[in-house]
């Protein structure tokens, strides 16, 4: 019975701790529907602060993966255009190098036969022009005949087409029909100015018609970040006026770019589209297969910004309390975007010049 009586008396004791509790909640505040109200006795007064929704000015921020590549028209693998040994050879790795600069030298036969065809079509250019002169002779002096002359004029026609196809293909090897001799080796050349940034020049190496570049060349004061860009975001790529790139290996250094070109195709695989973007290198900080997160920044807008601090949540939303009357606050939704630190963007559900309260919001988190 004494035990009975004890545990009534907690019982009682409870409840009247939390009767008191309830009480001075209810002095706090009280809500009608999504409003809240706050007597102007109740300590919440001291503890919050409302303002103004301001615009002000917005750069829309996102980031991409990206990886360097080198310019495709400022980067060449060279091979070897005909089969054949390598004889000489002009560079080292990490030399610096301008268009037709020698690289290599090589010993072919098969580039001694297209020296000889070059003769030989020039040889049968001479025999076919002086050959074209005595028919003209003969058809002026009234001794040649007519179809002859014009067979003649024909061939001569000819084997004119047949020395420029030959000096045509020399000239693609740098080879000057001029500096030209039958047996010389043939000297490979670089096609840019660069640097040699990939060297395999072995002297004594026979090379095949089909073999792999021995040396690369590239010129790297330029280079390419190649990002892809989700879907939902393409639409802002556009309108952008700044990208900045931060390497995976030095992750505070900014490096700025322009976008060069935007991809027309999506990928289906990864619903993204591929964005190049040109950065100047001449320090040679980028190099070709690094990695890094691209940060593209929208042109500056302007939008409703408030503090963090205003943003109450919810399982499945985000709410502010707008000022509605004096000490009367109203709970309504909104959609918002990371601004900077300690303020966010308002995307819809706020104007400018509402008042919500920015400080001590967290106190009515859980009114409702």
């Amino acid at each position: 019975m004494r035990i009975y009586y004890y545990f009534l008396v907690l019982v009682i004791a409870m409840s009247s701790c939390k009767s008191g509790k309830e009480s001075n909640n209810q002095q706090d505040y009280f809500t009608h529907g999504d409003t809240i109200c706050i007597p102007p006795q109740s300590s919440l007064l001291k503890k919050i602060k409302a303002e103004s929704a301001t615009l002000q000015p917005y750069n829309e921020t996102f980031t991409a993966s990206g990886v360097v590549e080198a310019i495709p028209n400022n980067f060449a693998k060279i091979a070897s255009p005909f089969a054949g040994r390598i004889t000489k050879s002009f560079v080292r790795l990490g030399q610096k190098v301008r268009a037709g600069s020698p690289l290599f030298e090589i010993s072919s036969a098969d580039f001694y036969e297209s020296i000889k065809d070059y003769y030989q079509a020039q040889q049968e250019l001479k025999v076919a022009y002086i050959n074209m002169r005595r028919e003209k002779d003969l058809v002026k002096n009234k001794v040649g005949v007519k179809k002859e002359e014009e067979d003649a004029e024909l061939n001569y026609t000819l084997k004119k087409k047949e020395v420029e196809n030959a000096k045509a293909a020399l000239s693609i090897y740098h080879i000057s029909p001029k500096q030209m001799k039958l047996g010389q080796p043939l000297i490979v050349r670089s096609p840019l100015s660069g640097e040699v940034v990939n060297s395999d020049i072995v002297i004594g190496q026979y090379l095949k018609e089909d073999a792999d570049p021995v040396a690369t060349v590239a010129n790297l004061n330029k280079v390419w970040v190649v990002a892809h860009v989700k879907e939902k975001d393409i639409s802002l790529i556009r309108s952008l006026s700044t990208v900045k790139i931060a390497l995976v290996s030095m992750p505070n250094k900014e490096i700025e770019g322009k976008i060069y070109h935007i991809s027309q195709i999506m990928d289906q695989d990864t619903h993204s589209v591929e964005v190049i973007i040109e950065c100047n290198n001449v320090n040679r900080l980028m190099k070709p297969g690094m990695y890094g997160y691209v940060k593209l920044i929208d042109r500056p807008t302007q939008k409703i910004m408030i503090p963090s601090s205003a943003i109450l949540q919810e399982e499945n939303s985000t709410y502010v309390l707008v000022k509605v009357g004096k000490n009367k606050y109203l709970k309504r939704a909104v959609h918002t975007t990371t601004a900077s630190a300690g303020q966010v963007a308002i995307i819809y559900g706020l104007n400018q010049g509402e008042e919500i309260i920015t400080e001590g919001a967290f106190y009515l988190n859980n009114v409702f």
